[in-house]
C-alpha cells in the first residue's frame, strides 16, 4: 500500500494518501485502524453529526487515553508528543483533502 512515500488508509470508508517516513508504514496502517474504530464508534452512537466533529471527538478520545496511562519521563514522553503532532498534522491534511472533496 505504500508508494513513493505514501500509504493509503481508509478511514470511514474513505481513502487517504498519507504521506508517511520509511519503516513506519505499518505504524500508521495501525494507527488509521485505531482512528477509524474510535470515529465509526462515534459515528455510531449518533451524537455527533459531520465528520469533523467526529474526528475532533475522536482525537479528544484519544488524547484522554494517552492521558489517563500516566506520566511518562524525559524521552519515551518527548517521543509521544512528537508522534501525536505528527498524527494531528495527518488528519489535519487528511480532513483538509476531504473538506476540498466535498466542496468539489
Amino acid at each position: 500500500m505504500s508508494s513513493n512515500g505514501t500509504v493509503t488508509v481508509k478511514i470511514l470508508g474513505k481513502d487517504y494518501q498519507i504521506a508517511c517516513p520509511e519503516g513506519q508504514e505499518q505504524a500508521l496502517q495501525q494507527s488509521a485502524a485505531y482512528l477509524d474504530q474510535k470515529m465509526a464508534g462515534i459515528r455510531k452512537s449518533g451524537k455527533v453529526l459531520g465528520v469533523e466533529r467526529i474526528a475532533v471527538m475522536a482525537a479528544l478520545n484519544i488524547s484522554h487515553e494517552l492521558l489517563e496511562n500516566g506520566p511518562q519521563t524525559g524521552a519515551a514522553s518527548k517521543a509521544n508528543s512528537d508522534q501525536i503532532n505528527k498524527l494531528g498534522n495527518k488528519i489535519d491534511e487528511a480532513l483538509h483533502r476531504f473538506r476540498q472533496l466535498d466542496i468539489g
